[in-house]
């Protein structure tokens, strides 16, 4: 049975419904996700870590990249799609900061602020998600999340982006020093809206 979460619940009501996302995400999304926490050795990432990273929950930090929004501040299907799959990887790695990063201000709120207010109003704890919002290209979102990374004593991340994106992402993150040892990207992630919540 599919759990969802909505603001208008009550506070109980949230944490029982976040419990039923983190059962559905570990048992649906499996090995497809790098659990960065301890607790066995973790699944084989994509990028290979480099020797002697460790792979334990702060210490590894989740990095949802941004995508551009629309005029009046909303959020376009591509950002839902990487929050979503961002939400479920955070929700394996409990321990792990979580850094929304991209600029680009419309209708007076930037890309980190509206992945920031999704995150926090699907029920992650607000002092988890560290918000980046000067970032105005990948470039820039690794540059900005590398500073970050080090200010939450992260030692290495996961990074979230689109498939079609995640290749030049991981180049520009790793060439700012940031150790990246797995990727997410939406097409890993079941559709399953009623679990990972409603639409702000």
């Amino acid at each position: 049975m599919l759990v969802s979460i909505s603001k208008t619940r009550s506070r109980f009501g949230a944490v029982v419904a976040l419990a039923g996302v983190v059962a559905i995400a570990s048992t649906l999304l499996g090995a497809s996700f790098a659990v960065a926490d301890s607790g066995g050795p973790p699944p084989a990432p994509s990028v290979a870590p480099a020797a002697g990273l460790a792979f334990r929950g702060p210490a590894t930090a989740i990095v949802i990249l941004g995508h551009g929004l629309l005029p009046d501040g909303g959020m376009r299907d591509e950002l839902y799609a990487r929050l979503r799959a961002g939400y479920a990887q955070a929700l394996l790695a409990p321990a792990s900061p979580v850094i929304v990063t991209g600029g680009n201000p419309r209708n007076g709120r930037t890309e980190a602020q509206a992945m920031a207010n999704w995150l926090i109003g699907h029920g992650l704890p607000a002092h988890r998600v560290v918000v980046e919002d000067r970032a105005t290209s990948t470039a820039e979102n690794a540059f900005y999340s590398a500073r970050m990374l080090r200010e939450v004593g992260a030692a290495d991340a996961v990074l979230v982006t689109s498939a079609d994106h995640i290749a030049r992402a991981t180049r520009l993150f790793q060439h700012a020093g940031v150790a990246v040892i797995a990727e997410v990207t939406p097409d890993q992630v079941p559709n399953l809206p009623a679990a990972f919540g409603p639409r702000p």
